[in-house]
């Protein structure tokens, strides 16, 4: 693609974007990637030769909780001292820069919140907080650099533990985030969908709602997706080169 074609897909972009009035994002792993913060299967490769032994969907379930919590808790926690180093991107602070923009993301840092993001969704949880298996009630914040080992819940004593508060596979999204992100999506008028292949259901379906409210699409993302069919205007390249550029 040449750099005349790639100035006026920006162009177009920033068209729709200036001439909305409530534009929304819908961020992925992509977005983060480039801030060092490893996908999930990255995360379960590159931890060492401990985490390679065990299956993705054992260190992500209710299932391998149960199994193994005690590796559970040690993964999440290398998971979580790595999100403590990483630093926001520039695409990071230019969406926390525009001010109206709603965030909805699948990631589950809190990287938008440190590059000052104040209008965050987290539609998969937070690794910074822990939550008792149970649901009791009892939340409990992390710090994310001394993360604590698996302990039960205070609430519940033995009969619970306080595991991470995040969504795992075969678990239900969070109804109020849920809620929250169906109506910024079904009320956008420019959806930017940044970093994510857009393959994780009920998540990714946010998309097409988006689309079939009104909502012009904008894809960025570093390849073609299977959001790519749906976009108005797709940037291919990296989130922190496109995303200042785009929202300035």
């Amino acid at each position: 693609m040449t750099t005349f074609v790639l100035d006026q897909l920006m162009a177009a972009a920033q068209r729709l974007v200036n001439s909305a009035t409530r534009v929304v994002c819908f961020s992925g792993a992509g977005l983060s990637a480039e801030s060092g913060v490893p996908t999930f299967r990255d995360a379960q490769a590159d931890g060492g030769a401990l985490w390679v032994k065990f299956d993705p969907m054992m260190l992500a379930s209710p299932r391998g909780f149960e199994r193994d919590p005690e590796a559970v808790v040690e993964w999440y926690n290398w998971r979580r001292r790595a999100v403590a180093e990483a630093r926001p991107n520039a695409a990071h602070r230019a969406l926390a820069a525009a001010r109206s923009i709603v965030n909805v993301t699948q990631n589950v840092d809190d990287l938008l919140e440190r590059a000052g993001a104040v209008d965050v969704i987290h539609l998969h949880g937070s690794i910074a907080v822990d939550h008792c298996e149970h649901r009791c009630g009892c939340v409990e914040a992390i710090d994310l650099k001394n993360p604590l080992p698996l302990r039960p819940c205070p609430n519940c004593g033995p009969r619970g533990r306080m595991r991470p508060g995040v969504v795992w596979f075969g678990e239900s999204l969070p109804d109020d985030a849920w809620m929250a992100a169906e109506y910024a999506c079904r009320s956008s008028d420019v959806l930017l969908v940044v970093g994510t292949s857009a393959v994780v259901y009920p998540a990714a379906g946010l998309i097409g709602l988006a689309r079939m409210s009104g909502a012009r699409i904008i894809v960025i993302n570093t390849q073609s997706s299977d959001a790519s069919a749906l976009a108005d205007v797709e940037l291919i390249g990296p989130a922190g080169e496109i995303m200042p550029g785009l929202l300035s």
